[in-house]
């Protein structure tokens, strides 16, 4: 995420390295670099102005502390920025109005409307107990309203019925009855797009708008289209107010214009992220951990978050008695495996890890791919007492081991030295999700 922007504005620090204090001259050079980076990564030039400028002011201002150098100067001022830029602090979806909290969702065709509508129904189901119901206005676009049919099922959410020879007003109308009479307390309404903005689209969402009311008119937009994306923002914004955005694909942007300019320039908050493309891939946005990754200082926070909800508690506790026994074993090892593939990509898990930036790239390679798969068969081709005691592993066995998954002596021993080296890691990463324990398991703790 961001790479491109991450890579230049390391760049700009690594200069400052080593100067011995903060001076008019480094700080000119430095932010003429670090405005050429923010253009490079498609932001608002409007929005670049300020933030240098901005930068400018507390960098020769009063703010200066002695004790830091000009690079840590440097980073902080940043990285405050940063955060502000993108709203500051992360906004929390308002929903204490009385039910049913109505939500529509517009955008252009192709920014992922419709799966984004899904992944908020299963948000406000599984992470604020609510009760959705989803309808699809979308006349227009073939398949639109069969596609959030399947999305929920597979979410477990109920669908208002629509077809595609109705009018949308009459759709929604219809919907707006099943959700008061059905004792839905969320009703998330789908809306048609277009591959650009025009009068026929517009008067139609404004024709939804005025029967609907929603409580929250969010614009969904693909964050890979950078610039554009801020000024759709900017189209959609003027005629109907949105309330919030949702970001789309920003996993995949490695630039970031999106997410630094819309919030500038509309005044809407982005409220989530969308950060893949399962159902569960929908992040609260959070402006001051996007800025700590934006510059390589990881997001902690996160990945507990992300342990938390794929880790067993009753596992974690075990694994931790093990852990202090010297119980852990390559049978516990292989669930490990299990459980970060669960939480998702192992680059995008490295990326919020302070300092392990670099290798996320490179985490989810082919080679990276390819090394997981020949450790999973190594695994497989020993017996359950080999799972369970790995010091019963003499020359034979390895043989053996070798034989039947393909790979050589040499990789097995080299396999059971990483092992060991992981039992000793392990006592921290596998208190992620034991409540309490969560951040001394990091070393966060006291």
């Amino acid at each position: 995420m961001f790479d491109t922007l991450s890579d230049r504005l390391e760049g700009v620090f690594k200069k400052l390295r080593g100067q011995g204090r903060i001076t008019e001259r480094n700080i000119e050079e430095a932010l003429r670099e670090v405005r050429l980076a923010l253009l490079e990564a498609d932001v608002n030039i409007r929005v670049v102005r300020d933030f240098v400028e901005h930068i400018k002011k507390k960098a020769l201002g009063q703010e200066v502390l002695r004790s830091l150098s000009p690079e840590q100067h440097l980073i902080k001022f940043v990285a405050t920025e940063l955060c502000q830029v993108m709203g500051g602090q992360a906004r929390e979806l308002d929903l204490k109005v009385k039910p049913p909290v109505k939500l529509m969702l517009v955008g252009l065709q192709g920014s992922g409307k419709t799966t984004t509508l899904a992944k908020l129904a299963r948000f406000l189901k599984t992470e604020r107990k609510r009760h959705p119901l989803m309808v699809s206005t979308d006349v227009r676009r073939p398949a639109a309203m069969e596609q959030l049919r399947v999305l929920g099922q597979q979410v477990g959410i109920a669908v208002a019925e629509s077809r595609e020879d109705e009018d949308p007003v009459e759709i929604l109308s219809r919907a707006l009855v099943r959700a008061d009479l059905g004792g839905h307390d969320a009703l998330l309404i789908d809306t048609a797009g277009r591959l650009q903005i025009d009068d026929e689209l517009m008067d139609e969402l404004a024709r939804l708008q005025a029967v609907a009311t929603p409580h929250h008119t969010i614009l969904v937009a693909d964050a890979m289209t950078g610039q554009e994306a801020v000024n759709v923002a900017q189209g959609f914004h003027d005629r109907l107010k949105i309330s919030g955005v949702i970001l789309t694909k920003l996993d995949s942007d490695a630039r970031g214009g999106a997410a630094l300019s819309v919030r500038a320039v509309t005044g809407a908050p982005i409220l989530f992220a969308g950060m893949g493309e399962k159902l569960e891939a929908l992040e609260v946005f959070h402006p001051d951990r996007v800025a700590s990754r934006i510059l390589g200082m990881g997001d902690m926070l996160s990945l507990i978050e992300k342990a938390q909800q794929s880790y067993d508690q009753a596992k974690a506790k075990e694994l931790e008695r093990k852990l202090k026994k010297n119980e852990f074993t390559i049978e516990d090892f292989a669930e490990q495996l299990r459980t970060i593939r669960k939480m998702g990509s192992l680059g995008d898990l490295l990326g919020m890890i302070p300092g392990l930036k670099k290798l996320a790239g490179a985490a989810d390679s082919d080679d990276a791919r390819r090394e997981m798969v020949r450790i999973q068969a190594i695994i497989d081709s020993m017996t359950h007492q080999e799972r369970r005691n790995h010091l019963v592993l003499n020359g034979r066995r390895r043989a053996r081991i070798a034989s039947g998954s393909g790979a050589s002596v040499q990789d097995i021993n080299r396999f059971l030295k990483q092992f060991e080296q992981t039992r000793k890691v392990m006592k921290k990463i596998t208190r992620m999700g034991a409540g309490p324990s969560v951040m001394r398991g990091l070393g966060l703790g006291n």
